[in-house]
């Protein structure tokens, strides 16, 4: 099979000097990431591969160490559940990790250190802008406090939110991430409320940062307003049952796609790549 033959983004011909970029997670099956960074490379002529690799949380500070040694790997993206655990190991914090304690992004520095930052919140927000959404003014409920939670939190926090309402399964999880966002925006309103108490009605915007196996909301939401968008950043499915239930009602939705599409130039700024 030619170049020309090979399906989009299959990184051919993988050759010795090929640079090395992983995903890692657990688990990895959902990550959009591979599709999106070998199309990119393919599309640029760049002599690199990003695969996906699926590491527990007790082997990260061994998979560091193995990425510190090795001489071709130059970068990694971090997913689910890794963000925030990832954020204490890494040597320096950019300015976005700093402010949300969570890392989906590392890369080797000149020096040899591990300089880790954060882009989901980006491209949250230039995601929903490419599909003519805009946040300011509107109340946003926010499903979920982890690492791609707290990104997300602090951006709308950024975009001139009304109000945001914080819900996550570990109420203090969610209370902290409250009390971050309140410190660097001291006229917003932010609020938390206890899993189940939420109510479709009182938002403009809902949106779920909490991976499927956490079921992490029971929103009714046959009651939200027919002007509600609702959004999840899950990958797979594609439509999650929440988005497909909010389709059925005829409610506004946005995919988990657009948010990592929107932040793909900014990941490959990051790594110092051509797009």
């Amino acid at each position: 099979m030619t170049n020309e033959e090979a399906p989009p983004g299959l990184p051919l011909p993988l050759t010795g000097s090929t640079r090395v970029f992983a995903i890692v997670g657990d688990p990895i099956d959902q990550a959009g990431s591979p599709a999106l960074f070998n199309q990119a490379f393919r599309r640029h002529g760049v002599n690199a591969v990003l695969v996906p690799l699926c590491v527990s949380s007790g082997a990260l500070g061994d998979l560091l160490s193995l990425f510190r040694q090795s001489q071709n790997w130059d970068g990694l993206v971090i997913t689910v559940p890794h963000k925030i655990a990832m954020s204490t190991l890494v040597d320096e914090l950019g300015p976005a990790a700093r402010l949300t304690g969570a890392v989906n992004a590392i890369r080797k520095q000149s020096d040899g250190r591990l300089l880790g930052e954060n882009f989901d919140g980006e491209g949250f927000i230039r995601g929903l802008a490419e599909k003519g959404h805009a946040l300011r003014g509107r109340r946003i409920l926010i499903i979920g406090a982890g690492g791609a939670g707290r990104a997300i939190s602090h951006a709308i926090a950024g975009e001139n939110a009304a109000e945001i309402t914080l819900v996550d399964q570990v109420s203090q999880r969610a209370d902290q991430l409250a009390a971050a966002v309140k410190l660097e925006n001291p006229t917003l309103q932010v609020r938390t409320v206890q899993l189940g108490e939420e109510r479709a009605q009182d938002y403009d915007v809902i949106v779920n940062c909490a991976p499927p196996a956490d079921h992490a909301t029971h929103l009714n939401l046959s009651m939200a307003s027919q002007q509600t968008l609702v959004v999840d950043i899950v990958l797979k499915p594609a439509w999650t049952p929440l988005l497909a239930e909010a389709k059925a009602l005829g409610l506004s939705t946005h995919e988990g796609i657009h948010m990592l599409s929107g932040q793909l130039k900014a990941l490959l700024d990051f790594f110092r790549l051509p797009h």
